[in-house]
């Protein structure tokens, strides 16, 4: 067999190969059906005896019938209007034309026309005709059979990719598609020379692992293959693209798609274009069957990208049935046609002249004079006389207009409403407690809220006063509103707020803005006619090269004036460059001779000046210092496409034009606006205003926040059941942790008392003295004091303790104002151990520290802030312990154990000895610190540090694996590395440098640089042009970054293993990092091998670095936020996952264990309140 045949027919003919190729058996399928039904062959012209069996003698001899084919199979309709276009055969209008004869009017020797015969038109519609017959039947053509379902298929190695989800063939679609398919193989792949067979759903399944050629028996493995599909699950089109791009034979895709693909189209088009990209690789793709738009984007977007084809097949209407990027060719052609059709017969009618046309090239000698403004379209009633319009009241720039209107100026802000109730935290030294202690009153009747100074204050809330106060704010708000609205219209939208008497405004007018001098007319227009009637004197301005001027001096404001000056506008044209000194230099100097009112220059520009913007803001400033004179700047934005191919002498981009303006108007102490044809962009009026705005809706959130949390306060204290005859409860000071002590009773006679306080036996005041120095353990003051621990103590631990000394202790007596009673002050205190520990007063800094979460925790975790709850209830004289008593013969409990409630602390059996409100006080601030810790594993989930974790080092260097796993992930990868460098490495003015490794190292900068915003940008340019390839050479970027000798810490980012091995790598790494200390943090990027990534923590560990893997940012984030918002009631849910990172880990550890303390603080604080409600029960005991 001869491998170059082309013809099938051929092939199946060759019964001698048949026999001899492949065995006559009928235990093999393919046998099963005549060798010449495998492939259909249609169209074929009857057999006059004429035909034969070469192509080339059959093209030959129906050319000489003068049968020419419809179409060449093998090319697209692109293709195929190259030999059949209008323009190719010659049927243009242009062409048309050149049919005719040039005469002169006899009358007008200057103008030229066009005679044309009826003849030539006759014979060039027929022509036309013809082509337009042609077109059709192309169309129909590519509309019947297999080219109707899946368009026509380019190439001689076609690759297919074929939805088989359950969407696609599910009951009542599979067979048709089968058919549909079929058909295909016998119409148009079997004549190809390869082909290749891919099967997608929720998996992929191929026919042959590499592609095959086009014979008998592969062409029957495809219809078997084709006849056994089945749905399997959804549409995975993008791992099916993996899986074929891989095919590296392959110069032609056709992707069949009968549902909407699980992927975005961004993400499949942007995955196809990196993986084309120096690879001619046609694509076609198809929608069969489909009516769902994503669907339809989709492959458009993927024939956009590769340049390839579309194709759309319903089964409606025939009109709507099928549609292609062929047919749309064609459509185009025919629309071309029929309106050199509707031209001809304009012609026939003597609409456009009998015999005479114009020509379109020849311009006469007045046209040629005309200004190219002229040209330009223009506003309604641009050339007449101006509207001028009368203010009514004087304009005033926003910061002058929020003196009198803003939030200070009428009392409305936030801490001028609530100054009357703020009061500060007040600190005073408590004798008895030998201490510094604060006010807690806000505890239960104050909020407390951070003042603008930083300060915390102790506020009242009144929920009406508050209440009219966000009304107040409201109305102020739709105010700013309002005026900003007012800033945004006519005249102020290009020029701002003119608010000086003295007006003097300058244009540019140079070569740059030809294409807008109607804009600027129009913007002068609407200046003069809106803001400048209520002005004391004025000037006009326009400089390109050159500087003009409307009047020599400042002219007053009339409507004459006026007039005159709009006249003199329509007269500019456009020329030169932008030569800003001499016009700064000739408006100044003739028109700020004398000193009167506040003058202000108006600048209108498009671009920077000519001269350097130094020089520029200099004189600026220097002509503005010591008088009464802005300069106000107005830039406008034009886009790079409207210069009108000419390039400025100094160019820079819009964003560095507005920064250069911005300084000019700095300098000169005036407004600075940023306006272009769609809307303002820049403008430090609204800004000001849309300050004020956020200002009042950060008031308004503060004042709904106090209520709230009032609101819950109430609730909760509602909520907590009190005893009845207890009503002098609510008064006694959280801050009281012990009851208040019983005096000892006196004698209703005053002489013993008297007596007794000037004598001071010892023997009383050694009992007084032991009376008030005695601090009970709980709320039963009736409970001996003395007994407990003497018992608990064990000899031998006694013989080893020294005898302390009896503590010295002093005090006086006095008379109460209540009666007889006397009070003592103690001068010395005893030094007694307390057993009890009290609840501690945390504080948590709001603004988060850049440091480890290892760091953090040692200043701030739950131990150092004394909130272990099991520490707190695990004293000495808490165990709750049996005796054995021996007369009755058994271990039986104390007395007093039925009095506390008994908990198991870790195994062990506590009496519970915390009081009712300090188990609230450990609540509220156990909530306190797990919101602070939550708001900081939000900080740590956000932004760069989602992806990167946290740079703690000043000089480090960035590793980026760019190998050809990360490339769909490359472009997100882009993102954050952005987001990374302006973040972190700008903001904290770290120096820095970036190395992407794949087959090979690249290193942006040959050491560390300064994070500066030119090397910040720099750095994201850089980093915009990787492309993801190759392997993963881990130890050559290493031992690149290890070559910066002032590095301090190294951030490896990877998604999978190295090249080499793991175990020479943290060899290696060792030995480079000895004596040096370099930190490298690894991060794991889309990593799911716990091979690499157990690599990857040892390498972290080994250098005392972080280990950071983003994995379950999004649900953290959203339990973090659901557990601040919905509180802390359920201790499982929402559960936070299971973080791998080194920081996440710890903090999420940390999280938990103050979860699990809160919610056995409320079950203490339970089982208080049921004792409290049950009445006490003593057991007998020892």
């Amino acid at each position: 067999m001869n491998p170059h045949v082309d013809n099938m027919a051929d092939i199946l003919a060759n019964e001698q190969f048949l026999q001899s190729e492949w065995p006559q058996s009928e235990n093999i399928p393919w046998r099963q059906r005549k060798p010449w039904q495998d492939v259909a062959i249609i169209n074929l012209e009857p057999d006059d005896g004429l035909l034969v069996t070469h192509v080339n003698q059959t093209s030959g001899l129906l050319r000489t019938e003068g049968k020419q084919p419809l179409a060449n199979e093998n090319q697209t309709s692109e293709e195929w209007l190259t030999n059949h276009s209008l323009d190719h055969q010659n049927l243009t209008l242009q062409h048309l034309l050149t049919l005719s004869k040039i005469i002169m009017k006899e009358d007008e020797k200057d103008v030229k026309q066009l005679q044309l015969g009826l003849d030539v038109i006759d014979e060039f519609e027929s022509k036309l005709q013809q082509m337009t017959d042609l077109y059709h039947q192309r169309m129909e053509w590519l509309m019947e059979r297999s080219r109707k379902m899946f368009g026509l298929v380019k190439g001689s190695r076609v690759g297919l990719l074929i939805d088989s989800s359950d969407a696609n063939c599910g009951l009542g679609r599979l067979q048709d598609f089968q058919a549909a398919l079929l058909c295909l193989l016998d119409e148009q792949l079997c004549f190809r020379k390869q082909f290749y067979f891919l099967s997608f759903g929720s998996d992929i399944s191929e026919l042959w692992e590499t592609p095959r050629d086009v014979n008998i028996r592969t062409l029957d493995e495809a219809r078997q293959w084709v006849q056994g599909l089945q749905p399997s699950g959804t549409c995975n089109l993008l791992k099916a693209m993996k899986k074929i791009v891989k095919v590296r034979k392959l110069n032609s895709l056709l992707i069949i798609l009968g549902s909407c693909p699980d992927q975005t189209a961004e993400i499949l088009s942007d995955y196809m274009q990196q993986c084309i990209l120096g690879r001619h690789l046609a694509i076609q793709t198809v929608a069969y069957d489909c009516s769902i738009h994503m669907t339809h984007a989709t492959l458009r977007s993927l024939a956009e990208v590769s340049g390839g084809r579309y194709h759309l097949y319903c089964t409606g209407c025939q009109t709507q049935g099928c549609w292609s990027s062929d047919l749309e060719v064609l459509m185009k052609e025919l629309q071309q046609a029929s309106d050199i059709l509707e031209k001809i017969q304009e012609i026939r009618q003597g609409l456009l002249g009998d015999t005479l046309h114009e020509v379109a090239e020849q311009i006469t000698t007045e046209v040629a004079k005309i200004l190219p403004a002229r040209f330009l379209p223009q506003p309604p009633n641009h050339d007449g006389p101006l509207c001028i319009e009368t203010s009514s009241f004087l304009p005033k720039t926003s910061a002058d207009w929020l003196k009198q209107h803003g939030l200070k100026a009428k009392k409305l802000s936030l801490y001028q409403v609530l100054a009357p109730n703020a009061f500060s935290p007040l600190e005073e030294f408590v004798p008895i407690l030998r201490k510094t202690v604060s006010s807690t009153l806000h505890g239960r009747a104050m909020m407390q809220l951070e003042w603008h100074d930083g300060t915390v204050k102790n506020v009242h809330v009144d929920p009406p006063l508050l209440y009219e106060y966000q009304k107040q704010l409201g109305r102020a708000m739709s105010q700013f509103e309002c005026r900003v609205d007012w800033l945004s219209t006519s005249s102020r939208k290009i020029w701002g707020n003119v608010c000086e008497r003295r007006v003097i405004i300058l244009v540019d007018i140079s070569i740059y803005n030809s294409l807008h001098i109607i804009h600027i007319q129009h913007s002068l227009r609407l200046l003069l006619e809106q803001q400048m009637m209520n002005k004391e004197c004025f000037n006009l301005f326009v400089f390109g090269s050159d500087v003009k001027q409307y009047q020599p001096q400042m002219v007053p404001v009339t409507s004459e004036n006026l007039q005159a000056a709009w006249r003199w506008v329509l007269t500019l044209e456009c020329k030169g460059s932008r030569n800003f000194m001499s016009a700064l230099k000739t408006a100044t100097e003739n028109n700020l001779n004398e000193q009167g009112d506040s003058c202000g220059m108006y600048l209108l520009a498009s671009g920077i000046p000519d001269q350097e913007m130094d020089r520029v803001c200099s004189y600026v400033a220097e002509i503005c210092g010591g008088r009464d004179l802005q300069l106000h700047v107005c830039l406008f934005s034009i886009g790079d496409d409207e210069l009108s191919g000419m390039i400025p002498a100094r160019y820079a981009t819009p964003g560095e034009t507005a920064c250069a303006l911005r300084e000019l108007a700095r300098s000169g102490r005036g407004r600075f606006h940023w306006f272009q044809e769609t809307g303002i962009i820049e403008s430090d009026d609204i800004h000001l205003l849309l300050a004020e705005i956020e200002k009042a809706a950060n008031y308004s959130q503060k004042c709904a926040m106090l209520v709230e949390s009032l609101r819950k306060r109430s609730m909760k204290q509602s909520q907590t059941p009190t005893d009845a005859g207890d009503g002098l409860k609510m008064l006694v000071k959280r801050e009281n942790r012990y009851p208040q002590k019983l005096l000892t009773p006196k004698p209703m006679a005053l002489s013993p008392a008297r007596k007794q306080a000037s004598e001071g036996s010892s023997e009383e005041s050694s009992s007084a003295v032991r009376a008030l120095t005695w601090h009970p353990h709980s709320a039963k003051a009736a409970i001996p004091p003395a007994h407990l621990n003497k018992k608990w103590i064990h000899s031998s631990v006694e013989n080893r303790i020294k005898t302390n000394k009896t503590a010295k202790v002093s005090k006086s007596m006095f008379y109460t104002e209540d009666g007889n009673k006397i009070g003592a002050v103690y001068q010395k205190y005893p030094k007694m151990k307390n057993m009890r520990k009290t609840i501690p007063f945390v504080y948590l800094p709001k603004e988060e520290e850049i440091c480890s979460t290892s760091a953090w925790l040692k200043k701030f975790s739950i131990k150092k802030l004394g909130l272990d709850l099991h520490k707190l209830v695990s004293g000495l004289d808490c165990v709750h312990t049996k005796q054995l008593v021996r007369s009755i013969r058994k271990r039986v409990s104390a007395k007093y154990c039925a009095v506390f409630p008994s908990v198991e602390i870790n195994g062990v059996m506590k009496h519970l000895q915390l009081q009712l409100h300090e188990l609230e006080e450990y609540i509220e601030q156990m909530e306190q610190t797990l919101s602070r810790y939550l708001q900081r594993l939000q900080w740590l989930l956000s932004g760069s540090r989602c992806l990167f974790g946290m740079i703690l080092e000043k000089r480090v260097c960035i590793l980026l694996d760019i190998s050809g796993s990360t490339s769909p992930y490359l472009p997100a990868l882009k993102k954050e590395l952005t987001s990374l460098i302006w973040e972190q490495l700008r903001k904290d003015s770290h120096s820095f440098n970036l190395l992407c490794f794949a087959e090979r190292v690249t290193t942006w900068r040959e050491s560390l640089v300064e994070a500066t915003d030119e090397t910040c940008h720099d750095a994201v340019q850089w980093a915009s042009g990787t492309i993801a390839h190759g392997n993963t050479c881990t130890l050559e970027a290493l031992q690149r970054a290890f070559q910066f000798l002032d590095v301090q810490g190294i951030y490896l980012l990877t998604d999978g293993k190295p090249d080499s091995s793991c175990s020479l790598i943290l060899k290696e790494t060792q030995q480079m990092n000895k004596g040096r200390g370099v930190k490298i943090h690894t991060i794991s990027f889309n990593c799911t091998d716990s091979t690499a990534n157990e690599f990857l923590k040892k390498l972290a560990a080994q250098t005392g670095g972080r280990f950071h893997r983003c994995h379950g940012a999004v649900d953290g984030q959203l339990a973090a936020h659901k557990m601040l918002a919905g509180g802390f009631a359920d201790e499982d849910n929402p559960n936070l996952p299971a973080f791998e990172g080194d920081d996440l880990k710890r903090l999420s550890r940390e999280i938990n264990k103050a979860r699990r303390f809160l919610t056995q603080a409320k079950s203490f604080r339970h089982l208080l309140l049921e004792k409290q409600k049950k009445p006490d029960r003593t057991g007998n005991g020892t």
